[in-house]
């Protein structure tokens, strides 16, 4: 169980109660983690008069992750650089995992490095530490060694953090000393169907899973939870975190999302700004299934095929390759020359990074065809754009879920999954169901209307700004939850 706050007699170095608490993020691996990250870091520097650190652990896995950095850095100069070595990992250990989950595992396994930066050094010491949830159950016990206040941060959504939060007590409830996961109800906020669970969820020998339980199990001796949602996209989820129905013996949960994109120049935004400039308002489907995954082949031949009879302009954004380094493909060599000239003028694809916040925001953009990453979804809430959901792997269909039961988008489920052997999804399907999302004018009304709850979440003396204060307040003040056994 958890008592009261109190106040912290012993971290490392920082005074509590110093009008500018020093925060320390430690994010994992990967732009779905990385990003809400820098918002953040963002947000307590700009708006919420905090000295911020950023732990970056190079090299990154993927080149997005070194570009965002750098740029981040540029642009907030204010925010320190801490770097993180990490300590020697044999990779052949987990040959065939998905290469971000190692890396998640090469900073696990490199906590106890943490204690130095934290400790300050050349710099100032911490008042506070916010990990990535990937890393809670090994950065707590550091943090707690240095008596230093732990907030766990669940980049991705209110109602997967639910899930996870309520997993330990479901596995011990039903699972008799075996790993099975069926359909999870999850107190006060919905069930999560079998087939929506992550997929390596199903494997208990999968790296991912052995990380997710550890920290699952962890949740109740970090300080607080922050997660990057807000009420009017998910009340049920939000109100049963807060009020302890997930799962007995929580910390307070802090709700501070939408994370704005933080203001940082482009250097080049390419040719799809002024493709973007030329279209007519609402006209524009935007493609793109994020930065983790690539489609297989026979599904990007459909995807094209659709989005050319569907009659509407698009813009779509391609990946050929998990990390974004492996990706040496060209777009004829993925989608051939016929089709590219076929659609030219009425459609741009690229393989570039775009700002996907600037697309969203732009007035030509009617519709995203998106994989549900929760960036995406709160990017797409906060622009007010309606969303074809068509999650791939991981928390998505969660997220997909959120997305239908908000009203701002669709979603069929039953199209394809990593991992299930549905087959693809045809050019026919996909092409009506852009044609009726687009004509779909309650969808546009309920996404409109979620993009202004959105707005007041995070304006002066909303609620989530409040939420994002009272952390800081807490951060300044050394508090930290004593537990009792």
């Amino acid at each position: 169980m958890c008592s009261a706050a109190t106040p912290n007699s012993g971290d490392v170095r920082a005074t509590p109660g110093s009008s500018r608490p020093h925060v320390v993020l430690l994010p994992s691996a990967g732009m779905g983690h990385l990003v809400p990250f820098t918002r953040l870091a963002a947000a307590l520097c700009s708006g919420h008069g905090c000295d911020v650190s950023l732990v970056a652990v190079v090299p990154t896995v993927s080149s997005a992750e070194a570009r965002h950095l750098a740029a981040h850095f540029a642009a907030f100069p204010a925010v320190r650089r801490l770097e993180l070595d990490l300590a020697s990992l044999d990779v052949s250990e987990f040959a065939g995992a998905d290469p971000f989950y190692v890396r998640y595992e090469a900073i696990r396994r490199s906590a106890s490095l943490l204690a130095p930066l934290l400790a300050g050094g050349a710099s100032a010491a911490a008042s506070a530490l916010v990990a990535d949830i990937a890393l809670a159950s090994v950065v707590i016990p550091v943090a707690k060694d240095l008596r230093l206040p732990c907030y766990v941060f669940f980049t991705a959504s209110a109602t997967m953090f639910s899930f996870l939060a309520y997993l330990p007590t479901y596995l011990d409830a039903n699972a008799g000393g075996r790993h099975a996961i069926g359909d999870v109800d999850v107190p006060g906020v919905c069930r999560v169907p079998t087939s929506s669970v992550p997929q390596a969820l199903h494997d208990p020998d999968d790296i991912f899973t052995r990380q997710f339980i550890a920290n699952a199990r962890s949740l109740a001796n970090a300080d607080g939870l922050v997660v990057n949602a807000f009420d009017a996209l998910e009340p049920e989820a939000v109100a049963a975190l807060r009020q302890g129905t997930v799962a007995a013996g929580l910390p307070p949960v802090f709700a501070v999302g939408p994370l704005s994109p933080a203001p940082i120049p482009a250097k080049d935004s390419g040719s799809y700004l002024p493709w973007l400039d030329a279209q007519p308002a609402r006209s524009v489907v935007y493609v793109s299934f994020g930065s983790r995954k690539a489609l297989p082949r026979d599904q990007l031949s459909e995807l094209a095929a659709g989005l050319e009879a569907s009659g509407h302009r698009f813009l779509w954004v391609v990946k050929g390759a998990v990390v974004d380094r492996d990706d040496a493909g060209e777009l004829t060599d993925l989608l051939g020359e016929a089709f590219l000239q076929r659609i030219h003028g009425r459609g741009l694809v690229t393989m570039a990074w775009v700002r996907q916040e600037e697309v969203l925001n732009h007035p030509s953009v009617g519709l995203f065809i998106s994989h549900c990453g929760w960036n995406s979804v709160t990017e797409a809430a906060a622009s007010g754009v309606p969303v074809v959901a068509w999650p791939r792997f991981a928390d998505q269909r969660v997220n997909a879920g959120v997305v239908a039961r908000a009203g701002i988008g669709v979603w069929v489920d039953t199209w394809s999954w990593e991992g299930e052997d549905d087959g693809v999804v045809s050019a026919e399907n996909i092409a009506g169901k852009v044609r009726s999302a687009m004509a779909d004018e309650g969808v546009r009304k309920a996404a409109a209307s979620v993009r202004e709850a959105a707005a007041r979440a995070v304006a002066a003396g909303g609620s989530s700004y409040r939420s994002l204060a009272e952390l800081v307040r807490r951060c300044r003040d050394g508090l930290v939850i004593t537990n009792g056994m």
